[in-house]
Parts: structure tokens; C-alpha cells; sequence
């Protein structure tokens, strides 16, 4: 005869009399959604506000920038750089090569040797400075010269801090490469189109790649 005593009654079965493991989701809504986000920090530079919790997503913000403003600051900083620069190409032939072999005015010698190797050499070279330009000051502070004259600065978007390294490197070169090796009067329309239009925060293409805006400071 065996030892082993037969299984319990269906009904006497532990697992089919286990509680319910926590109430059901609510209708329509996410097993993840597990409450209200946590606070912001009380450091919070945009208060808390607008993305950061609220309706309104400039709601706690400084105030945006205004676009003419910006324009006027970028022109600041392009001269801060562009007139050095030039000056010191001016003993290796100069930053702009458009001179002629032939006379000839048609429009494709004018293509030609309007961006000629001497030209986009410099023009290399001006990337270069340029990105590093705005990488350094956008790291440090947010503020470039010529967006501190204007009392200006840039701010991640998620939590007003100053940009890192890597978003001040993709805003920089997103905004200047393409201005000085492919389509500078094209790109600058779009951004500055961009800048008046773009809602709600007035975001140039260089702000949407580094995640960024630019907001006023007192």
C-alpha cells in the first residue's frame, strides 16, 4: 500500500484561493503610472513649471529671448571672429579668392572661383574657430560676448542648465557647418524663419539638435 496521500479537493487548492498581487490598473491608463512625478528641486532655475509639471510649457521660465536680439547677438559674435580672422589671412592671399583667369564674368566662373580651394581652406579653418568659439562660451556659461551684452543666455530645455559639452559641440557644429561649407544664405533664412515661428520656444535647428533655448538673464 502507498504512503503518499492523495491531492487535496479542488477547492482546498492554495493556489486558487492566492489574493489579488495589487489593485488592477485603472481603466485606460498605464500599469507604469504609478502616481504624480516626483517634485523639482528647489534650485530649480525654471521653477518648476510649464514641461517641468504644468499646463502652460513656458509656465516658470525665464523669458524668451527675442529673436531680433538673437540675430543682433550672432552678428556680434560673427565679427568678433570673422575680422581677425580675415586680417590674419590677409598675408597668405587673403580669405576670399574671387579673382579671374580668364576675364570672363559668366556665371559658372563666378561658381567656380567663388569657392575655390584657397577659399575653402579658410573656410576649414573658420569652422574650426567658430565651433570652438561657441562650444567654449556655451559650456562656460550659456553666454557667448555678444549674448552677454545682450542679456542673453543659452539653457537646456529640461532644467535651465548650462549646457554640457556634448550639447554645446552639436549645437555649435549644427549651426555652422552647414553656414560655412554648404548653404549659408538657405540655412541662415531657415533659422532665423525658425526663430519667429518656431512654438513655443523659438527653437533654431542648433537649438533642437543640442536640446536647448535661449532665454533672457537680468
Amino acid at each position: 500500500m502507498s504512503n503518499v496521500p492523495p491531492p487535496p479537493p479542488p477547492d482546498d487548492d492554495p493556489f486558487s484561493k492566492r489574493p489579488p498581487q495589487g489593485p488592477p490598473p485603472p481603466s485606460g491608463g498605464s500599469p507604469y503610472d504609478s502616481g504624480p512625478p516626483p517634485p523639482r528641486p528647489p534650485n530649480d532655475p525654471y521653477g518648476g513649471g510649464g514641461p517641468y509639471g504644468g499646463a502652460d510649457p513656458l509656465a516658470g521660465m525665464p523669458p524668451l529671448a527675442e529673436p531680433g536680439k538673437r540675430i543682433l547677438a550672432r552678428l556680434i559674435d560673427f565679427l568678433i571672429i570673422s575680422i581677425p580672422l580675415y586680417l590674419i589671412s590677409l598675408p597668405f592671399g587673403g580669405a576670399v579668392d574671387v579673382s579671374s583667369d580668364d576675364g570672363n564674368d559668366d556665371f559658372g566662373n563666378a561658381i567656380g572661383n567663388t569657392y575655390s580651394g584657397h577659399q575653402l581652406l579658410w573656410s576649414l579653418i573658420g569652422l574650426v574657430v567658430y565651433v570652438a568659439y561657441d562650444t567654449y562660451f556655451t559650456h562656460k556659461d550659456g553666454r557667448t560676448p555678444g549674448k552677454r551684452l545682450l542679456k542673453m543666455r543659452v539653457a537646456m530645455l529640461n532644467d535651465g542648465s548650462v549646457p554640457d559639452t556634448s550639447s554645446s559641440l552639436m549645437r555649435a557644429v549644427v549651426l555652422w557647418l552647414p553656414a560655412l561649407l554648404c548653404c549659408p544664405c538657405l540655412w541662415w533664412l531657415i533659422n532665423i524663419v525658425l526663430m519667429f515661428t518656431d512654438k513655443p520656444y523659438r527653437q533654431g535647428l542648433q537649438d533642437k539638435a543640442g536640446k536647448t533655448v535661449v532665454v533672457t538673464v537680468p
